[in-house]
């Protein structure tokens, strides 16, 4: 099959999962914030929050699998995964919006992701790492439909790396800083105290994104991008 025509059938695959991501967080929603979603968190039962731990794995497992049935190589099905993961979060937010008129704005407040920490930050940042991914994959799909093979050196992978690890700090920054300041380190890892954690949490409110971080990190991933798109290819 043609990589477009595989392309279009991705996304339509990765908005529908977009939908049943919603879905699964309008029903927790309904059961634990009926009055609206806001900080600080509700304390979950610990079934729900190992199921909510598997179903995220779930769903990288899901987005492995569209990546590696739809590329031939390995860079065009790093393609498809970036591809996919950023079409399911995009439209994940958009039937949030529709179905329940959330977020409020691209700057609420949102958990982002609980492997394998918690992840926080505003609903802009995931939205624009998705759309850096998509972009990024299309330039790949598209130049490997030529010719020639596109070439990613060590240099535009570890920009790239780089550039991921900034941002997962950023989005995990403040709440990691406020657990590791009012437990400590070694009590966090080694001697956490359930009813004491279910406080923390319970009290954590956030209040500023680590922007620097965030910022950062999409600079250095995009240099990464455009050094591989501008780097000649070698024919197929």
């Amino acid at each position: 099959m043609n990589k477009y025509k595989t392309l279009i059938w991705v996304f339509v695959m990765c908005i529908a999962l977009g939908m049943l991501e919603s879905a699964v967080v309008i029903y927790l929603r309904e059961i634990y914030y009926p009055e609206g979603f806001a900080f600080p968190l509700k304390i979950m039962h610990e079934k729900v929050i190992f199921t909510e731990f598997i179903r995220e794995l779930a769903t990288l497992v899901i987005l492995f699998s569209i990546a590696l049935i739809s590329g031939k190589n390995f860079i065009q099905r790093f393609a498809f995964f970036i591809f996919s993961f950023g079409t399911w979060d995009i439209f994940y937010y958009i039937f949030l919006k529709l179905l329940i008129n959330w977020p409020d704005s691209f700057m609420t407040w949102d958990v982002l992701f609980l492997i394998p920490v918690t992840w926080i930050g505003p609903v802009l940042c995931p939205i624009v790492v998705s759309l850096t991914m998509i972009f990024f994959a299309i330039a790949i799909i598209r130049r490997n439909e030529t010719n020639y093979q596109v070439c990613v050196s060590k240099y535009s992978w570890w920009f790239i790396i780089i550039g991921s690890i900034l941002i997962y700090l950023s989005f995990t920054w403040e709440y990691s800083s406020y657990l590791i300041t009012s437990m400590g380190l070694k009590n966090l890892l080694y001697n956490t105290d359930p009813v004491k954690l279910n406080e923390l949490v319970g009290n954590f409110i956030p209040g500023k994104f680590n922007w620097i971080l965030f910022i950062a990190g999409e600079f250095i991933i995009i240099a990464g991008i455009s050094l591989i798109l501008t780097t000649k290819s070698r024919q197929k």
